[in-house]
């Protein structure tokens, strides 16, 4: 084969990749409109949000095949952004696991076609047991879509694939709307980042949601002195800590003042032995509250002019609650 010939291939073959994405995009475009139909697929949604939202139990999601993967990943985004759900398997629920599904529940189910066999049973316990059944599908005639509460019929798109067959642009817009149902259910639940933390405590993600609070060194480990304290004290006392800095305090316990490692070399052409911490400390350092987060935190030392390596950490009283140290937020994943 030429260079020529293979440069032609490679043409052809990125012409094609190009073409499914276009026609996955136009799906998604075509779905974004019919979102903001009021009286269509926009209406609906507002009423799924409505039932999912209030429901006092969880958002039991189903599917099979290909819409059951679409199904078992809207649960995990689902679950992880504070609306409790699982994923139910349908012929499973056949075989004893519609124990799972309990009254306060909601159904929501995917089904591109609206006719699939498998999930007639869950559906049917649904309808039995008083639960909100939702249909996530591409036709409103289905069964499933008649059958249901709610009817979230998705525009019925071509396919990406050449014969029309495989689910590609329908999957592709089943995932954008549950991740769309999700986003809008955080924002409901008022769903904070420090939420997200909580359920994301491993890995960096959980690093970097993490609060100063968990990170800062307390107590006798905050490296403290007072205004009239000796700079040879001062020195004794940053070399315990070893953290390249202390918080000078005045006498009612509030932060007055930091002296670092670069104030004190400045120091050195003064008589230590007369000096006091006030005469060399900074009057307006730089500190935080213990509820930022630490990437945040992070961020803030690096941005100075000259980054810093150590905030002290005060309460609403200025008073100092902690001190927190680049090293620990580095060592905890931070970064």
């Amino acid at each position: 084969m030429t260079e020529r010939s293979v440069t032609g291939l490679q043409a052809t073959l990125a012409a094609e990749a190009a073409a499914v994405i276009q026609t996955e995009r136009a799906g998604l475009d075509a779905l974004a409109s019919a979102l903001l139909d009021p009286n269509g697929l926009g209406g609906a949604f507002a009423h799924a949000v409505d039932i999912l939202q209030h429901i006092p139990g969880r958002v039991v999601i189903t599917g099979i095949g290909k819409s059951g993967h679409i199904a078992r990943k809207i649960q995990a985004t689902l679950s992880s952004t504070g609306t409790p759900a699982l994923f139910v398997h349908p012929a499973e629920a056949s075989h004893g696991d519609l124990g799972m599904v309990q009254p306060g529940d909601a159904v929501l189910v995917f089904s591109n076609s609206g006719e699939t066999t498998e999930l007639g049973d869950i559906a049917a316990h649904a309808r039995k047991a008083g639960l909100p059944l939702l249909a996530v599908t591409s036709r409103a005639q289905s069964t499933l879509a008649t059958a249901a509460d709610v009817a979230l019929t998705l525009p019925a798109m071509p396919e990406a694939c050449p014969m029309g067959l495989a689910p590609t642009t329908s999957t592709l817009m089943q995932l954008a709307f549950g991740d769309a149902l999700a986003v809008v259910l955080l924002g409901q639940r008022g769903f904070t980042a420090s939420d997200f933390g909580n359920f994301h405590p491993g890995g960096r993600l959980g690093s970097r949601l993490r609060t100063v609070r968990e990170l800062m060194r307390t107590g006798d480990a905050m490296p403290l002195g007072h205004e009239e304290m000796p700079m040879r004290d001062v020195i004794v006392e940053m070399t315990r800590q070893a953290l390249g800095c202390i918080g000078i305090l005045d006498h009612n316990g509030h932060l007055a003042g930091l002296i670092t490692d670069g104030d004190l070399r400045r120091a050195l052409a003064l008589d230590l032995t007369t000096t006091l911490a006030r005469d060399v400390m900074n009057r307006h350092p730089l500190t935080i509250g213990p509820d930022i987060f630490a990437a945040d935190a992070l961020r803030m030392m690096n941005e100075r002019k000259r980054p810093i390596t150590s905030l002290f950490v005060l309460d609403t009283d200025s008073r100092p609650t902690g001190v927190v140290h680049v090293h620990d937020l580095l060592r905890a994943g931070v970064g």
